[in-house]
């Protein structure tokens, strides 16, 4: 749980590929022991405001510490302070499980005392204990990823980042590799911060979340307290003449939003128990109405207008990175 002691300090950090501003002017605090999501649509500045944090990239201007080092004067003894869990897999095929422990251990300069104790005790943290002596190749998708977790906090590090930790994995597994996400950070006393597409993950959970379009931080607060504010239900009403429809609804008081989308009419409305019977009352031409409780989607969609979407992560991050000189 956070203590309140920042451990991630950013302060108008930026980030250009020419004339792009991947990350523009962001600036945020993270607790230390806090779960932290980043969301935002693709190409909004995710992964490369976490490569930053990672040392992976410098930084165009502004400052950011991790753990107390300026990922700028120290980026090496940041990436001593962090694990990291990329979207795309990077254990080693050939190897067993526990030889890929051995592996990460060995880069990091972990002394050999106590060792396999740790990696059986990281073994075990996630279900992994009868497989340690398994090909990767053997593995399945969600073994795999419970392995990355396992490997990316071996060396104990202050933080993880995790860059969509369950993409691509079955829901009953993505439950699962929270339930083991959790247990490491409640464990290890480890910061955690993640990107992720599933919001209902973030919703879950998440201390607190970061909503980030075109680069800047729009909205920041713990995922209960952002739905709260919207102060409503959502009702998506179905009709021929959506725009008709529309206008009429901007003039009830009780109607707090309005948009017009794939045809369809989305409000938020306060106090639907009340207000929906008179919402019929004074608009005609619907064909049909669903309504739900507001979710952390919902306030997704008030801040950025659009909903997230499970695509490539940052539409071309990496070759940006691959042709930005100024990380060469």
């Amino acid at each position: 749980m956070a203590n309140g002691k920042p451990i991630i300090e950013i302060t108008n950090l930026s980030k250009h590929f020419g004339k792009l501003k991947a990350v523009d002017n962001l600036s945020l605090s993270v607790s230390e022991g806090e779960v932290f999501a980043l969301l935002g649509p693709n190409g909004a500045g995710k992964t490369t405001t976490v490569s930053m944090l990672c040392g992976l990239t410098l930084p165009t201007k502004g400052t950011a510490t991790v753990a107390g080092f300026d990922v700028k004067k120290d980026p090496l003894k940041v990436r001593q302070q962090i694990g990291v869990v990329f979207q795309a897999p990077s254990v080693d095929d050939l190897l067993t499980g526990k030889e890929n422990l051995e592996m990460h251990a060995l880069l990091y300069g972990m002394p050999r005392k106590g060792l396999n104790e740790r990696i059986d005790e990281m073994l075990a943290l996630v279900g992994l204990t009868n497989r340690k002596d398994s090909q990767l190749k053997e593995y399945s998708g969600g073994m795999r990823k419970r392995l990355e977790l396992a490997r990316g906090i071996l060396h104990r590090p202050k933080i993880m980042f995790l860059d969509e930790p369950t993409v691509g994995l079955d829901p009953q597994t993505r439950q699962h590799i929270w339930e083991y996400i959790k247990k490491m950070s409640q464990k290890e006393g480890t910061t955690v911060v993640f990107t992720t597409h599933y919001l209902e993950e973030a919703e879950q959970f998440a201390d607190r979340v970061a909503i980030i379009d075109n680069g800047k931080v729009i909205s920041v607060g713990k995922p209960h307290a952002l739905v709260d504010e919207l102060g409503g239900d959502i009702v998506v009403l179905g009709t021929k003449e959506p725009g008709k429809v529309a206008a009429k609804l901007k003039k009830l008081k009780f109607i707090k939003e309005i948009k017009v989308e794939n045809g369809k009419v989305r409000v938020l409305l306060s106090h639907s128990h009340k207000n929906l019977p008179l919402l019929f009352k004074y608009v005609s031409g619907i064909d049909s109405i669903e309504m739900h409780p507001a979710t952390l989607n919902d306030v997704f969609i008030k801040y950025t207008g659009r909903e997230i979407r499970e695509d490539a992560a940052e539409g071309g991050y990496w070759e940006r990175m691959a042709n930005d000189k100024h990380d060469r």
